[in-house]
């Protein structure tokens, strides 16, 4: 009998990269963690500053439709089933993480031609982005399902201001 992609045992969804548990999968946050890395290539490869501005949010059904993750059916299957709770939670956090990279990509699009502000830049993904990662792993991976308080895009905006002002 073939397990259907709303078949959710422990053992199919953790033979799957899905937390049994949580019902979540880590690949989700690679989609987040490609503009990162180019990020943090910034300061010694200025020229990746156009991929960074080009990458667009996706949600976590949008991204397991375009990916290529072998059970992606059964993840997107899954996420339906996530505890209500918990995917607030998720979901407040990827909200924060796009609005942060909106934020980081707004410093680069405003910024003069010849002057990136990497230090900026850095600093909103070190402060922001990359904790809000931390936290939506832990929420993948079964840390209880809190939402994150992070500062608002008021504040970042604020920060593009001054160093342009």
């Amino acid at each position: 009998m073939d397990a259907g992609a709303d078949d959710f045992s422990p053992a199919r969804l953790a033979a799957a990269n899905i937390h049994p548990d949580t019902r979540l999968a880590t690949d989700y946050l690679n989609h987040f963690n490609e503009v990162v890395m180019l990020i943090d290539m910034l300061p010694m490869m200025p020229d990746c500053a156009p991929d960074v501005v080009a990458w667009l949010p996706r949600s976590y059904v949008e991204h397991f439709r375009r990916s290529h993750f072998k059970e992606r059916d059964l993840a997107i299957a899954a996420y339906g089933a996530v505890d209500p709770v918990r995917r607030a939670a998720f979901e407040s956090t990827v909200r924060n993480i796009d609005k942060a990279l909106g934020d980081v990509q707004r410093m680069i699009t405003e910024a003069p031609m010849d002057a990136l502000p990497l230090e900026a830049v850095t600093d909103l993904t070190e402060m922001r982005v990359k904790p809000l990662l931390a936290h939506a792993m832990g929420l993948i991976n079964g840390a209880p399902p809190v939402t994150l308080v992070t500062e608002d895009s008021a504040d970042a905006q604020s920060a593009v201001d001054a160093i342009f002002g």
